[in-house]
Parts: structure tokens; sequence; C-alpha cells
């Protein structure tokens, strides 16, 4: 099946570079290019992309608000870009329901292997910036306020519940977790729904950032 993907940042050799690399891989299909948060938001409204590839820092609208306005609208997953600095706006993307973060000197097969997992409604964070979030909120807890927040009921988990969290915090994929777990691929996907329910978050990335935050461990 084919990934269908809108590549969205204002600069257009950053663009080019990503629809190149994209292009390359079979089942990937470039649908458009925005060079702005409204037209990313209306291309996603008009081609109905599989996954939008999002930068957060454009004019007109900032990846974050377009990133809230697909996600609300249900136009299609993101998986949002960020600098290695990190990005202001990563607090605001997170919560906005950004289904992947992925640094922009990402090489090639980490960015294929992103788009392909995201658009199939998993989600991935780059470790990188997870360490990066869990440092921000640890320096400033009153700033990035976590659907869960600090009050999330991880004690209401069953034990394999938290056992397949721990997983996700590490960022290990369905089929990672029912790998290392031993389990049916689909019995993960029904353990992580469970989490995000119970939790009240809204994606993986969000569970990771919280497994990560009660100190959970795959190990």
């Amino acid at each position: 099946m084919t990934i269908r993907v809108l590549v969205a940042d204002d600069q257009a050799a950053v663009r080019q570079g990503l629809v190149l690399i994209l292009r390359d891989a079979g089942d990937i299909e470039v649908v458009g290019e925005a060079g702005d948060g409204e037209e990313a938001v209306a291309l996603a409204a008009e081609l109905r992309p599989d996954l939008v590839l999002m930068d957060l820092q454009m004019p007109r609208l900032d990846g974050v608000s377009a990133t809230e306005r697909i996600v609300a609208e249900r136009l299609a997953e993101v998986l949002v870009l960020t600098t290695f600095d990190f990005d202001a706006y990563v607090f605001g993307a997170l919560r906005a329901g950004a289904g992947g973060f992925l640094l922009k000197d990402s090489d090639a097969a980490t960015l294929l292997a992103s788009v392909r997992t995201v658009a199939a409604g998993e989600g991935v964070i780059a470790p990188a910036v997870t360490r990066r979030l869990i440092a921000e909120f640890a320096r400033h807890p009153a700033r990035p306020p976590h659907p869960a927040g600090k009050d999330a009921k991880i004690d209401t988990l069953t034990p394999r519940e938290r056992e397949v969290l721990a997983q996700v915090g590490e960022g290990l994929s369905n089929a990672q977790i029912a790998d290392r777990l031993t389990m049916a691929e689909a019995t993960v996907k029904t353990h992580v729904s469970r989490i995000l329910g119970k939790l009240g978050i809204s994606n993986r990335v969000q569970a990771a950032v919280l497994a990560q935050e009660a100190g959970l461990s795959g190990r």
C-alpha cells in the first residue's frame, strides 16, 4: 500500500531534499508541498494525505497551529520535524496531537522508517527529542502542560500494561514490543489503546514522554 505524504516546510531547499528522499522509496508518494502552515492545512483538506511531514517554524500559520487543525479535523497523521537545539514549539505540537517527532538532521533511512511508522498510526519519537522533553519537564514543570499531567493514574494500569508502556517509553514500535515481550502484535495494539484511554492521552508520543517522566524502564 502506498503512503501518500504532504511535505510542509518554508525552506524550498529543505522541501526539495525531503521530497527526493521520499520519492526514492517505492511505497511512498509525495502528493503535495506546502510553504507555510495555512497552505499545509488547505492542502491536507484538499488532498487527504496519509501523513503530513510538518516543519514547526513557518510563516502565516506556524506548524503547531497547523498540526492542531489537521489533527482535530482528522485530515492526516502528522510527523513533526524539529531541530537538534529543540524548537520552542515542540511542547505545543505534543499537545496538538502530533504522531511523531523527528530531528531535521536524521538520515534517509530514519526518515523513511518514521514516515511508515507514523502513517501506520503507531507514532515515533527520536530518542534525542525525548531526552530534551524530559529535561525541559524537569526544569520547567509548569511550562509544558502534559494532557495527563503529574496526576496521570499509572497505578490504574495492569502490570502487563505498565510493561507495555515502558517499552513505548523506549520508542519501540508495536512489532518490536511484541517481539521483546513475546506477544502477538495485535495484543500489543490493544494494550496501547487501553493505556491511552486510561491515562487520558491521545497518542503514543505523549505516552512515551509520560513513561519516562514516571521512571518506567523496559529493562
